[in-house]
């Protein structure tokens, strides 16, 4: 069965470059003018990804991408002209998948939609009936198939980005991850080649965590990368 796209696009000729390329490449695909547009459509058509422009009248990319998160996980890619890192890591950690600047070589984006779609399939059978992917140390709740986070009791909002990566960390507790492995173990390749954007991750995790439990704790592992700390409770 052929995957379907959505392309949220208000430039009418890129939207048919990319109706073009991917219908060729075996999916199906909907296009949408505005964010207002994109959403309803999501919701109508139920896309197996979408390609989300920033700058969008009615509702921008930002507004789009967090329609769709409040209920789906449907991989997202970015397309937007802003290719400043702040940018990037500001899309990333709303609940992006991944992030194209333009101009764009269509090949590239027709590789990097196949690596996020296969990521996506992969989480999917793993997360099947025979494997719960919930870890669980003193006050913390790693909850990866619910994407919820318990810390001493209580819910905290988490981004999806933040939740794997910290579930990626605590499934091999003491283990050394470089940057550069977790780019490409969490977000599936080094898109950009910026090992700030785990840096910004761990921070913001490290925000929620710090002084929780003696027992566990983020710690970086200088000049090699970061690590899920375990010691004897």
């Amino acid at each position: 069965m052929s995957k379907k796209a959505l392309v949220v696009e208000d430039d009418g000729n890129i939207a048919e470059l990319l109706r073009l390329y991917l219908e060729r490449d075996g999916f199906e695909v909907q296009c949408a003018a505005d964010g207002g547009e994109g959403v309803a459509m999501f919701r109508a058509y139920g896309p197996d990804i979408v390609l989300l422009d920033i700058m969008l009248p009615v509702l921008d990319g930002w507004g789009v991408l967090r329609e769709i998160r409040k209920d789906s996980r449907t991989p997202v890619i970015m397309l937007t002209a802003k290719s400043e890192t702040p940018d990037k890591i500001s899309g990333l950690e709303m609940g992006a998948d991944d992030y194209v600047t333009k101009p764009f070589e269509v090949k590239e984006l027709l590789a990097r939609i196949h690596a996020v779609l296969r990521r996506a399939d992969d989480a999917s059978d793993s997360g099947g009936a025979a494997k719960a992917r919930r870890l669980t140390f003193d006050k913390l709740v790693i909850d990866l198939d619910a994407y919820e986070l318990i810390v001493d009791g209580k819910r905290v909002d988490t981004p999806p980005k933040e939740m794997e990566l910290l579930y990626h960390l605590a499934s091999s507790p003491n283990r050394v991850f470089t940057r550069n492995q977790l780019l490409d173990e969490v977000w599936g390749f080094d898109y950009f080649g910026d090992s700030r954007t785990v840096d910004v991750h761990v921070k913001r995790l490290r925000e929620k965590l710090e002084g929780v439990s003696a027992q566990w704790s983020l710690k970086t592992v200088w000049g090699v990368g970061y690590k899920f700390e375990v010691t004897e409770g």
